[in-house]
């Protein structure tokens, strides 16, 4: 009995370094995925998913992050089936449905889109992100009241969500509210001088108003913050601006007359 025991606890000795070396891999592993992924190489990062992954393949918050580096890679399908995975394995878990929300909306399929976002706003209605996106979801469906209301529900909750707040402007001029929508894009730009969306609304709002002059001044402190406000498709189909607000500012882009 006492040489079984001596041998069981050499092999405890030699086992328990390797697993402890396996799992600090894992980790390193984990950690080169996340920063490649977090500074946006995601070249980098879908191999090194994939290595976790075979390691741990039941590792939910991988996968999830897998989904997410595949969306940017331009394979919506295969992110996808990523956070429909990863929501198998953590069925609580807001994060895979709202990830795979954003993936949907990449393919239009804007009714499963919002049902992941309902998902997640029935058990978290202040839930600014998807509140936002959902707003995003009303918008593509040309419900631009709907998306108005959604995007300031997300600013109320998340009261530094800028972007929210520009959004909800953006629908308040879709759907006619001028005054409020400038009003809220003045205030937008006081707190926030260097946020270009904000900027690049009012370039258009004031133009379509008729002031020119300060519509010019706006737009160079935008133009100088993001040059991508000028391309049309950008601005509708990544940023997801509302199409009058948009028809607006190209219109005062061309210079062309009211």
């Amino acid at each position: 009995m006492i040489r079984i025991f001596v041998l069981l606890a050499l092999v405890l000795q030699v086992t328990w370094p390797i697993e402890a070396w396996a799992a600090s891999s894992t980790q390193q592993l984990y950690e080169q995925a996340l920063t490649a992924s977090r500074t946006g190489d995601f070249e980098q990062a879908l191999p090194l998913w994939d290595q976790v992954l075979t390691l741990q393949p039941k590792d939910a918050a991988a996968l999830s992050n897998r989904g997410n580096v595949r969306l940017a890679l331009g394979d919506p399908d295969g992110a996808i089936a990523d956070q429909t995975r990863a929501m198998a394995l953590a069925p609580d878990e807001a994060d895979p449905h709202l990830n795979r929300g954003t993936a949907e909306e990449a393919l239009q399929d804007w009714q499963a889109a919002a049902e992941d976002y309902l998902w997640i706003l029935e058990r978290d209605p202040s839930d600014a992100a998807a509140l936002y996106n959902l707003g995003n979801v009303r918008g593509s469906e040309d419900n631009w009241s709907e998306a108005r209301r959604l995007f300031g529900e997300a600013f109320l909750v998340q009261p530094g969500f800028a972007m929210a707040r520009s959004s909800e402007a953006l629908a308040a001029w879709q759907v006619g509210d001028l005054g409020l929508a400038e009003a809220e894009l003045r205030k937008l730009i006081r707190r926030y001088p260097m946020f270009a969306d904000a900027r690049a609304a009012l370039s258009g709002l004031l133009w379509r108003r008729g002031m020119s002059g300060e519509a010019e001044s706006h737009w160079a402190a935008a133009a100088g913050l993001d040059q991508r406000y000028r391309q049309l498709d950008w601005l509708r189909e990544i940023r997801r601006w509302p199409p009058q607000p948009a028809e607006d500012l190209m219109a005062f882009l061309a210079l062309t007359p009211r």
